[in-house]
């Protein structure tokens, strides 16, 4: 993690308080086009109902953005990983990188797939928050630790999770956190904010993170998280 920042924060995180719906891409979005592109926007206007600037400006690269959405599909797709956990995981991956419309697209699909929403929004303040387990604490102190710079994952961690998870969740775990690293990383750089989808369906706004981070559990060294006290996804206030 850069030291170049006052406080250890990053610009990635102070974004999310100045973020909103009406924020342009760094990349103008542009047209979806031909066969792929139509079911694509098919595709998204059925589950979001309408296509998000993140894949018009994706578009731009067709290639690579057929080869995102597929790995992204075949990831979501693994089901070694319990589906609560793996919501978690990958909210808190992006939470702290910073990335709003990561935030907001979960926390808004949690809802729709059924999930512990009462618990998602909570992510983002998993260390004040009381309401989650050992075992999700570990999910996201890993993923937290995993998407520093360089990893701190420690032999400890690892280990507590491979006997709470087993080998093939705890592969499945690392791998959702790596993918969400690489869309999380990307959306930030290109300027992708939140698009307001918990908002649209009247979901509570997400919990911040008001103070500095303290110990998640006793397994492992806490990794240093940035300050994140930054305006709620999904919120018009």
């Amino acid at each position: 993690m850069s030291t170049d920042n006052p406080g250890n924060r990053t610009p990635a995180v102070d974004d999310l308080q100045e973020d909103t719906m009406s924020t342009p891409t760094r990349i103008p979005p542009t047209e979806l086009t031909g066969l792929f592109g139509a079911i694509v926007k098919i595709a998204s206007r059925r589950m979001l109902g309408q296509v998000p600037d993140s894949l018009g400006v994706l578009a731009h690269h067709p290639a690579l953005m057929r080869a995102s959405l597929g790995i992204g599909r075949k990831i979501e797709a693994l089901d070694e990983l319990d589906r609560n956990l793996a919501s978690s995981a990958v909210m808190s991956t992006a939470a702290y990188i910073g990335c709003s419309w990561c935030l907001d697209f979960n926390y808004y699909k949690a809802h729709n797939d059924g999930l512990d929403e009462a618990k998602a929004r909570q992510v983002p303040n998993w260390r004040e928050a009381s309401v989650f387990t050992p075992v999700e604490r570990h999910v996201m102190e890993y993923a937290e630790a995993m998407s520093q710079t360089p990893p701190t994952v420690t032999d400890e961690l690892s280990a507590a999770l491979l006997t709470e998870l087993g080998p093939a969740a705890l592969i499945e775990l690392t791998a959702k956190v790596a993918f969400m690293n690489m869309s999380s990383r990307m959306n930030v750089a290109l300027g992708i904010h939140s698009e307001g989808y918990a908002d649209t369906c009247q979901l509570p706004p997400l919990e911040t993170r008001a103070t500095a981070a303290g110990p998640a559990s006793t397994s492992a060294p806490e990794p240093q998280p940035p300050d994140t006290t930054f305006k709620a996804v999904g919120s018009t206030s």
